[in-house]
């Protein structure tokens, strides 16, 4: 009985233990077999992270060192036929770009009849820079890589790695530029030497495996950075990941051992197939490191869908901090505008602005360097100073100075900002501007043309640049149409760009069709970009403004005519002027005593402060009207002041706690439409319009 009941209990246990094992195999095999998956493509992410992060950090110095070149090469050109300050150049892109370790201005031979081999070169020997020359038999450097080939290609070239015998003595790769004269030949190569000891340090600092090294190749194979022999195996399996790096034609790879992405999975499958009994607690343990895996994955999953949630926000903050109404013609007989800005990201480094302050028109448009969020952040710190320096200066030069001044002294990063600001002086149509190193505006009106703009740096560059003034008086329903070079260099699938010839030729159909009203023209630029770049991805921010003067001259008649000595005993012939004024054109006596008081606070202040103490100035007052606005315009020689830029005074602040000052040209914006100041042929020229 008992021998039965042994074979009745062994044969199901015997079958459950055939099961359970198939079970357990089965079982192990398919978790072997998504592990193993698993953890490849986990291998696979962090690879390519690693690889993107990496790839960044090149790129910012690549950046760094195109952008040294890049900056340098308007000097450069101008110092083609000056020999002695060749080599300042050189020693500039050293000094100010702490990457670079070497610098050569290279002439084309027989360029300079005088000097048919001339090569400055400016390197770093520790803490001192040395100039040498590379103008010598032993280095003949017409026949090096980085300046036959950047000859050759016309544009900027990386070249392989080298070490520079005759020159920094180290190994190195070289970033080169021809520079072209004035005639558009090819007379110079402009140079920026990069060590290879940063991209070693930079490559081997990885930190997705422990044995996984970095491997750079350049566009010919060289290998730039990579493992010692000694620490190669031929023989050991590897998984390789591997990106590119534009502009440079290298390639950066990640190489990680077989055995360091799945060595682990290996062990615990040998043990599982081994120790059968323990299998269910292997299985256990397997499915908690699996778990373990698919959380990090879902963190990583939730922190991307959080980052591009920030990104919809920042660029939500950055189109709210745009100004979106537009002056149009139905609310201002003087000026319609409109604007608009397309990120090729979700946030960019295009900025445009405007606002009308005491009948002037205050506007600028900007690029900053670069994309994304840096870009961005730039962006929004431009637009703020722009608005805070405006604010109390009229003058678009020195507007631009001050603007500079600060963001090159907060500026660590390197970048910059091309930007035209522009001040219209609406009763005028008088145009005052200054231009930072952006693209010339065009002018459409009586015909087509491009605004002349001078040579100025762009903002954040150097401290210490003093920007130029430009002035133009703009007739009548004539348009200013202001853009970023996200229009000029628009590419099509085939790289074709966009350029200025065909934006010439959409100002010039929408001034025939009589459509360049700002928003006309603008649509009519848009939609030709559209279909020239096609299904091509938008590369760069595209940004336009289009600010079209609309003044119409009215017949004015001048009613009287005043002219006092800066004395205010006469006040009392001016209270009678105005009442005379005022009475031609029909005021009513409280209207007249609320111009009595602007014209007294604005003209007593004239007699007070205009001249120095003691020197006998002349104020002149001519009151005129047309159908619509009684004008009177103050003018006198007297040192230049615009009460115009003054702040505002806080009345909500007792007498003992406000500022001394201001309240006068408070009472006069409060009782007038508008305030105009214009420094015109040495004199001051103070306009205030009522509105009959």
């Amino acid at each position: 009985m008992t021998k039965e009941f042994f074979k009745q209990v062994a044969k199901p246990g015997f079958m459950l233990i055939i099961v359970a094992a198939l079970t357990l195999g089965v079982s192990s095999f398919i978790q072997s077999y998504f592990s193993v998956k698993g953890i490849k493509n986990g291998a696979m992410l962090r690879a390519e992270g690693q690889l993107e992060f990496d790839r960044l950090r090149i790129m910012d110095v690549v950046n760094q060192a195109e952008a040294a070149v890049r900056n340098s090469v308007w000097i450069a050109s101008w110092c083609l036929n000056v020999p002695d300050s060749q080599q300042v150049v050189a020693r500039r892109v050293v000094e100010d770009n702490p990457i670079v370790v070497g610098s050569t201005l290279a002439l084309v031979p027989g360029y300079d009849p005088e000097h048919p081999l001339s090569a400055p070169y400016a390197c770093r020997e520790g803490d001192k820079i040395v100039i040498k020359s590379l103008a010598t038999e032993e280095y003949d450097y017409p026949s090096q890589e980085w300046f036959a080939k950047a000859i050759e290609a016309g544009e900027g070239y990386w070249s392989e790695p080298y070490i520079d015998e005759g020159g920094g003595n180290i190994l190195m790769t070289t970033y080169s530029v021809p520079i072209k004269d004035k005639n558009g030949q090819i007379a110079a190569v402009l140079t920026a030497d990069l060590s290879l000891d940063w991209l070693a340090q930079l490559a081997n600092n990885i930190l997705v495996y422990d044995n996984a090294y970095s491997v750079v190749l350049s566009r010919q194979g060289k290998m730039m950075v990579g493992p010692k022999n000694e620490d190669k195996n031929e023989n050991e399996k590897v998984q390789t990941y591997t990106t590119k790096v534009e502009r440079t034609g290298w390639t950066l790879s990640i190489v990680i051992p077989d055995d360091e992405i799945f060595g682990g999975i290996r062990r615990v499958v040998g043990m599982v197939t081994i120790l059968q009994l323990l299998g269910i607690g292997m299985l256990i343990l397997i499915l908690r490191v699996v778990a373990k895996n698919q959380m990090k994955y879902n963190e990583i999953n939730e922190k991307k869908a959080a980052i591009e949630s920030e990104l919809h926000i920042a660029s939500a903050i950055q189109k709210g901090m745009l100004p979106k109404n537009f002056p149009t013609s139905a609310q201002r007989d003087d000026v319609t505008l409109y604007a608009s800005l397309t990120p090729a990201k979700d946030v960019g480094g295009d900025l445009f602005d405007f606002y009308i302050r005491d009948e002037k028109l205050f506007f600028c448009i900007g690029d900053v360097s670069g994309k994304g969020v840096p870009a961005s952040l730039f962006m929004a710190v431009t637009r703020s100073i722009f608005r805070t320096v405006s604010a109390h200066e009229s003058m678009p030069d020195r507007i631009m100075t001050e603007m500079n001044k600060t963001i090159a002294d907060m500026n660590e990063t390197s970048m910059f900002v091309t930007l035209f600001v522009g001040v219209l002086d609406l009763p005028t149509g008088r145009l005052r501007y200054c231009n930072a190193g952006h693209d010339a505006p065009l002018l459409v009106g009586a015909g087509v043309g491009l605004l002349p703009c001078d040579s100025n740096i762009p903002v954040g560059v150097k401290a210490s640049w003093k920007y130029t003034l430009q002035e133009a008086t703009l007739f009548p329903g004539t348009t200013i149409f202001l853009y970023t070079d996200g229009l000029t260099e628009a590419e099509d699938v085939s790289h074709a760009q966009f350029q200025m010839q065909r934006i010439n030729d959409v100002a010039v159909q929408a001034l025939a069709g009589q459509k360049h009203e700002p928003q006309q023209l603008i649509d009519m630029m848009t939609n030709a970009v559209h279909r020239f770049v096609g299904n091509a991805e938008q590369s760069d921010d595209l940004t336009m403004m289009a600010v079209q003067y609309t003044k119409q001259q009215r017949d004015v008649r001048l009613l009287k005519s005043i002219v006092l000595n800066n004395d205010i005993q006469e006040v009392p012939q001016l209270a009678a002027f105005v009442d005379e004024v005022c009475e031609a054109v029909g005021f009513n006596p409280a209207v007249t005593m609320q111009m009595n008081l602007a014209l007294e606070e604005a003209v007593v202040n004239v007699m007070n402060y205009a001249y120095p103490p003691g020197i006998r100035g002349k104020v002149t007052i001519d009151a005129s009207a047309n159908d619509v606005r009684l004008k009177f315009t103050i003018i006198d020689s007297g040192r230049p002041f615009d009460p115009t830029v003054q702040a505002d005074v806080d009345t909500t602040l007792s007498v003992k706690e406000r500022p001394i000052g201001g309240l006068g040209i408070h009472i006069v914006r409060q009782i007038m439409d508008s305030i105009n100041y214009e420094r015109i042929d040495g004199q001051n020229v103070l306009t205030l319009r009522k509105k009959l």
